[in-house]
């Protein structure tokens, strides 16, 4: 178990760097979208590859922030059972909800986009918009942004096993968003 707990924080590290990625790609975003605002006003010019590369840093933030948003237990989740339930109760739903749910859905979504993004690497698909930038990197991110999810998802799941043989303890506190 020891060697599994190892494993589990190499993951959290990972998830740790890619989540810090997607906060910078926030900012980064914001500027190149105020930036790209500004010229086509004062300048009247604009080109489509800023707005390509704003959806790629939007991409960036959704797929590279998951899996840190899932390790702070911060995902949405629907909230009908979890906050009446035992911490014990609360570990055994998220150990289904995962092993039903979010592995084997992130394992086929890994499976189906490596091709996709492969496809556009091979042959260095660019956009069909003028000024459009090469379209293999945003298709990176979603491989990779749904195995890093995976790889989480298998992170949380041993952690939570560990926690019912007492090994670890773990917080199951979730308080709803505010709505």
């Amino acid at each position: 178990m020891v060697d599994v707990l190892k494993f589990t924080r190499a993951i959290d590290a990972l998830s740790d760097v890619f989540g810090f990625i997607a906060k910078w790609l926030v900012l980064l975003a914001c500027l190149v979208s105020a930036g790209n605002a500004t010229i086509r006003y004062l300048f009247n010019y604009s080109s489509n590859g800023w707005l390509e590369i704003q959806w790629y840093m939007f991409a960036g933030i959704v797929f590279f922030g998951a899996a840190q948003t899932l390790r702070l237990n911060e995902h949405v989740r629907v909230d009908l059972l979890y906050s009446a339930v035992s911490d014990r109760a609360r570990l055994w739903i998220d150990i289904i909800g995962l092993c039903i749910f979010l592995l084997p859905a992130m394992t086929y979504l890994t499976y189906m986009t490596f091709p996709f993004f492969l496809n556009s690497w091979n042959s260095q698909e660019v956009s069909s918009n003028a000024g459009g930038l090469i379209l293999w990197p945003v298709k990176l991110v979603l491989p990779l942004g749904f195995g890093l999810l995976l790889l989480q998802g298998v992170a949380e799941l041993a952690k939570r096993i560990a926690a019912l043989a007492g090994v670890v303890k773990i917080d199951t506190h979730y308080e709803a968003p505010l709505q």
